[in-house]
């Protein structure tokens, strides 16, 4: 065994008690850090998951908001036939306010509120989005002219299935609608705002025949939804919107949150990393006189720099694989055995875990550096010792 880690094993084994309490502060910060981290993923997965829900992966409609295109099964075709696309559906869409009538007898004030009316073909729009309401529901939405509001819209309300809604548009045009169902993805920009009905209801409601305010696409893969855009718009001539610069501002608000919870866990493998700095500043004033000793029978300082960045390092690396193993039996355990949450109170009844292993990999490499960092200053000032001041 080479001198330097023979050095630093007897070191490690001779001051068990503080060996051991500075390696679980290394596991107990990279523990934490691993679990916070696959928290955090599984979070903004459910969220984003739960949006695309309610959210068309790519949307081509024209360049004016204001206009509007006669509806042409070829050109749905043309859509269709591109490699990454998945489904095609028309829809028309208008603004305007929402409201519920008062009603003196039963003790009902009026409510009202703002939403965006989508017009959907409930089959092809089933195909794109993964709303189960859109399905269940398309009886009394086709039939019985009937409208799928989002569930903080229909609250905010006060409204339930089978109530009556008036919906006026900028133009002053009114029509009144029976809520079928409601919906809740948990995104309250669509939740609080998007209600969908027949698209025949809907042009009846803007007193217009075959218009469409364009085309929502579903894709084999939502990450190219910026990429397929910018093709589809070449051919058609059509603006697209892809559902991440719709909700842009939320995914970089989580992916901030996610650093944030990285900065301030981190600062608990720090901490831990001055542990070990100072394990090593008491074990070098003590070995003061043995590191002369070794010097003046023929150790090199390099050898000496070794055998504390070694015990450094050793410390360190015991601490981060037993974090990794606490860290990932956490996040494991958590997975298959969720903790619940209340549904009134959030979208999602269970606290949702992934495990990435880039995560692992970085903070495990980062332990392990900020151990190394923290072994090398005391290693430096040892291998500085001069054993002729201190013999003598």
């Amino acid at each position: 065994m080479p001198l330097p880690l023979y050095l630093a094993w007897a070191h490690v084994r001779r001051r068990v008690l503080q060996s051991v309490l500075t390696v679980a502060g290394v596991a107990v910060g990279v523990g934490v850090l691993i679990t916070a981290l696959a928290l955090t993923n599984g979070f903004i997965d459910e969220l984003l998951e739960s949006t695309l829900e309610a959210t068309p992966h790519l949307q081509l409609r024209p360049w004016s908001d204001a206009a509007t295109l006669p509806y042409d099964p070829e050109a749905a075709e043309r859509l269709a036939a591109h490699p990454n696309v998945v489904a095609v559906a028309p829809f028309l869409a208008t603004e305007g306010l929402i409201a519920r009538r008062a009603d003196a007898s039963r003790g009902i004030s009026g409510r009202q509120g703002y939403v965006q009316l989508l017009g959907v073909d409930l089959e092809l729009q089933a195909d794109v989005l993964a709303l189960a309401e859109l399905r269940s529901a398309a009886d009394r939405v086709r039939d019985e002219g009937g409208l799928i509001v989002g569930g903080s819209l229909a609250a905010s309300l006060g409204v339930l299935s089978g109530d009556e809604v008036l919906i006026q548009d900028v133009d002053g045009r009114r029509r009144t609608f029976d809520v079928a169902d409601t919906f809740r993805v948990g995104n309250e920009l669509i939740d609080g705002l998007v209600a969908f009905a027949s698209i025949d209801d809907v042009r009846a409601h803007l007193r217009t025949d075959d218009a469409i305010s364009g085309w929502h696409l579903r894709l084999d893969d939502p990450a190219r939804a910026e990429a397929v855009g910018r093709e589809l718009s070449d051919a058609t001539g059509l603006r697209p919107t892809s559902w991440s610069s719709l909700y842009g501002g939320l995914v970089a608000q989580l992916d901030l949150q996610r650093a944030v919870i990285a900065v301030v866990v981190f600062l608990i493998v720090l901490v831990a990393a001055m542990g070990i700095a100072n394990v090593l500043v008491l074990t070098v004033a003590e070995k003061t006189r043995e590191i002369a000793v070794l010097r003046a029978m023929g150790a090199s300082a390099r050898q000496i720099l070794a055998t504390f960045t070694i015990e450094g390092l050793l410390l360190g690396a015991a601490g981060t694989l037993l974090g990794v193993a606490l860290g990932v039996s956490a996040a494991a355990y958590l997975r298959v055995q969720p903790i619940p949450l209340p549904g009134d109170l959030y979208f999602i009844t269970r606290l949702p875990m992934r495990i990435s292993a880039f995560d692992v990999a970085w903070v495990s490499t980062l332990s392990l550096a900020t151990a190394a960092v923290a072994a090398w200053i005391p290693a430096r000032r040892a291998a500085r010792t001069d054993p002729t001041r201190v013999l003598r």
